[in-house]
């Protein structure tokens, strides 16, 4: 491999991994490390995550990436662009210590809180001041709950910050906030695009005290310190940008470019993003936000909460059997599992899965939304079942897509990156319920931190042309074609699926309510 005069660092912080690599400006990662992040599960409906493992992964990484890459390369590092999970509440002190573990956007213990400040404010009101629907995966329910709960430690708090700005802030000493994820937190004013005085008054807390200053995606917030470049194998003085969400690391890092082309970062959740040429009404389930493609001034940016996380978990939870097969005949269990369902026929013999496992993001925003197998029998098998969870979160694929499409976007084709982009079975299932080309894009292609390092690599001169230098980096393995015959019968199935849902709405919320009501 050739030497090359410039090198990006680019890093996600996921759900369950943390991931980073070393792009040079030909295009070649040089280097890639990645660390496992734990779920913390206190109680019901509780998800968190330790900053401290946060933090200590980076340095791991960091310094691994130093050893495969070498001195000379890492003496050449321009830029570096950190994406994250979001919405995360992370309380500090004022020395920048964290209080307690940091609630992830998982985490829906705050329902109460969130139904008292959308109900004190009123919910058209709430959408227009936020510029998206209320739920409990966002920040201003989770700072109320912390404040009711926790008042002890509520009053040693001096900031909230995302898992990425805090990893900034290490790297830099520089307590700030992205603007993208900022706009997702649901306590920024979106016509204003400062935080929101009104939510802020309504949770008793002075957001503009105690969110940090907000920054431009691709703004130098600060330079690699001394200290962090002890600990962590970088050069001093590196620059570093605010970051951004997952979401839109994922949307640079699928290549796509033009009005037309979808993407879906499919791992644990899914991560689905539709270029626009119109901008979104604020009340619709799934709105735009603003977009650095050229030609693509707005993007829909729909987060769905279990895919990835619903085939492990039916993995863990029912498929004993498959699991001891797949390792008795040295098979991957993921590949046995697509091998399984294509002993099915498409509808899975009438069996339908919704896959809200842990509520439901885009387009229902319910955390009280649950999964279900409907239409079991007894001549069902267990390839039915297995195919069903497969289809199930097509359809929530497809739900966003025909929500999005009612605001007038575009799709002919959708290109998908992460663990999802290994499944054949699965695109080909995507392909057909949404009736689109699926283009499969290979393992170099499509990596989140691929994406920060192209936003990066923009703003410090290396990637001068953001749109050329996707197209020559990320690469599509294979397009995947619909299949007439499953096109029809998803076409029939899919209103069962919407309709089904809207029938239990009120009773799946009626029955979480008794369930916290017998737990207490």
């Amino acid at each position: 491999m050739k030497k090359a005069d410039n090198y990006l660092l680019g890093m996600d912080c996921g759900t369950t991994n943390m991931k980073a690599i070393i792009l040079s400006e030909d295009g070649d990662v040089v280097a890639e490390a990645g660390r496992p992040s734990k779920f913390l599960v206190p109680g019901p409906d509780m998800q968190e995550q330790d900053a401290n493992e946060w933090w200590s992964n980076t340095v791991a990484i960091f310094k691994s990436l130093g050893e495969q890459a070498g001195s000379e390369v890492i003496k050449k590092i321009r830029g570096i662009s950190i994406s994250s999970h979001t919405v995360t509440m992370l309380p500090l002190d004022e020395n920048g210590t964290p209080l307690r573990n940091a609630l992830t956007y998982q985490d829906n213990r705050s329902a109460e809180e969130l139904h008292y400040i959308v109900d004190t404010i009123g919910s058209d009101k709430f959408v227009r001041i936020v510029g998206g629907q209320p739920a409990v995966a966002f920040l201003p329910n989770k700072i109320l709950w912390f404040k009711n709960h926790e008042p002890e430690l509520f009053a040693k708090t001096k900031y909230f910050l995302q898992a990425s700005s805090y990893i900034n802030y290490k790297l830099t000493g520089k307590m700030t906030s992205d603007i993208d994820q900022a706009t997702r937190t649901q306590c920024l004013d979106i016509s204003k695009m400062e935080w929101s005085k009104e939510i802020g008054d309504v949770i008793g807390v002075d957001l503009e005290a105690m969110l940090p200053e907000l920054k431009l995606v691709d703004e130098i917030i600060g330079f690699v310190t001394e200290e962090a470049a002890k600990e962590t194998g970088l050069k001093e003085g590196v620059p570093v940008i605010a970051g951004c969400s997952d979401a839109m690391a994922s949307m640079h890092a699928t290549g796509i470019s033009r009005l037309g082309e979808c993407g879906e970062s499919s791992g644990t959740t899914s991560l689905v993003f539709i270029g626009s040429d119109v901008k979104s009404a604020p009340d619709v389930p799934v709105v735009t936000r603003p977009c650095a493609v050229d030609g693509m001034p707005w993007v829909f940016d729909a987060p769905i909460q279990t895919s990835g996380a619903a085939l492990k978990w039916f993995i863990d939870t029912f498929a004993a059997e498959e699991r001891a097969y797949a390792e008795a005949n040295d098979k991957n269990i993921y590949s046995y599992l697509n091998e399984l369902a294509l002993e099915s026929e498409p509808g899975s013999n009438g069996v339908i899965f919704f896959p809200y496992l842990l509520g439901e993001r885009a387009p229902l925003w319910n955390e009280y939304a649950r999964g279900m197998f409907i239409g079991m029998g007894m001549d069902m098998t267990r390839a039915d079942l297995i195919r069903s969870v497969f289809e199930g979160t097509a359809y929530a694929v497809r739900h966003v897509f025909e929500t999005v499409k009612k605001s007038g976007a575009a799709v002919d084709c959708l290109r998908i990156c992460g663990g999802g982009a290994k499944s054949r079975t699965w695109a080909q299932i995507k392909a057909s319920m949404l009736h689109i080309p699926v283009y499969l894009l290979d393992e170099k292609s499509g990596d989140v931190p691929v994406g920060d390092a192209f936003i990066v690599g923009r703003k410090v001169g290396v990637f001068p042309d953001l749109t050329k230098a996707a197209e020559k980096i990320v690469k599509v393995k294979e397009i995947i074609q619909p299949v007439k015959e499953w096109e029809e019968a998803y076409d029939r199935l899919y209103p069962y699926y919407v309709e089904m849902y809207q029938s239990l709405d009120q009773d799946l919320k009626s029955l979480k309510e008794t369930i916290g009501e017998l737990r207490k």
